[in-house]
C-alpha cells in the first residue's frame, strides 16, 4: 500500500433537476439520515480513508454545516461550496487540498449506498495505478440510435457502468481538471476527463457494486431506502 495519504471528496454540489423535492436531493431523508450524511459515513468508518472534504450545492452551506456537525464526523476537516458544473466544485476541492501529493477519491454525495468493499478497491488499485474508477457489468443490451432508429448493438461484454468513488493521484486529476475545463464536451465523471487529457495515464477499472446506485429520481429513493435498512 503506498504510504500517501486518502482524502475523500464528497460531491453534493448538484441541486437535482431531475428530482421532484422541494429541497437539494443530498438533504433528503433515508433511512434515517440525510443522503449526504449517508455517503460521509462510509469514508468516515472507512481505515483507508484520512481525511473527508465535503463539496455543497450553493446557497446550502450550512445546511451541509449542519449535517456534520450533528453526526460529529472526525474526519470532514472542510465543507466548501461547490460551482455552477461538475468540474467546477471538483476544481474547488482540489484547490483546497493544497499542493502536497496524495490520493483522492471522488464521490457523487447521490451515492449513499457505497460499501467498504467498493472503496477498498479503489484505494488499494491506487497503490498501482493513477487512475481507478469502480463499474458494474451491463445486463442489458445496449444499442446506438440515429433518429430513434436503431443502428448498431454494442458488445456488451465490452460495457461498463461507471460508478463513484473515483480514484487519483491528485496531480493526475488535477491536469485532467484543469484541462477538461477549457473542453467542449463534458465530462460526466473524473475517470472520462483522464481519459481525455492525461494521455499514457490509464483507468484501471476494479468491480463495483450493483447496490451502490444514484439517487437520481423519487423511484430511485425507495431502492435506497431499501438498501440502507436492510
Amino acid at each position: 500500500m503506498s504510504d500517501l495519504r486518502t482524502v475523500a471528496v464528497v460531491l453534493a454540489g448538484g441541486v437535482g433537476t431531475r428530482f421532484d423535492h422541494a429541497k437539494p436531493k443530498q438533504l433528503v431523508e433515508v433511512a434515517g439520515r440525510t443522503i449526504l450524511a449517508h455517503s460521509i459515513a462510509a469514508f468516515e468508518a472507512s481505515p483507508l480513508v484520512d481525511d473527508i472534504i465535503v463539496v455543497m450545492a450553493p446557497g446550502h452551506i450550512d445546511a451541509a454545516r449542519s449535517v456534520v456537525d450533528s453526526a460529529r464526523f472526525a474526519k470532514v476537516s472542510a465543507v466548501i461550496e461547490g460551482g455552477a458544473t461538475r468540474t467546477d466544485s471538483t476544481s474547488r476541492a482540489l484547490e483546497a487540498l493544497g499542493s502536497a501529493e496524495c490520493h483522492v477519491l471522488l464521490h457523487d454525495a447521490a451515492r449513499p449506498a457505497v460499501s467498504e468493499q467498493v472503496i477498498a478497491a479503489v484505494v488499494t488499485a491506487l497503490s498501482t495505478h493513477d487512475a481507478v474508477g469502480p463499474a458494474v457489468e451491463s445486463t442489458d443490451t445496449t444499442v446506438l440510435v440515429t433518429d430513434e432508429v436503431m443502428v448498431e448493438v454494442l458488445p456488451r461484454d465490452r460495457l461498463r457502468r461507471m460508478q463513484t468513488p473515483q480514484g487519483f493521484r491528485l496531480s493526475v486529476i488535477r491536469a485532467a481538471t484543469l484541462a477538461a475545463a477549457d473542453d467542449d464536451q463534458t465530462a460526466t465523471d473524473d475517470c472520462t476527463a483522464v481519459l481525455r487529457h492525461v494521455p499514457g495515464v490509464e483507468v484501471l477499472i476494479v468491480a463495483g457494486d450493483p447496490d451502490n446506485i444514484k439517487v437520481t429520481t423519487q423511484a430511485d429513493l425507495e431502492v435506497a431506502e431499501r438498501l440502507l435498512t436492510r
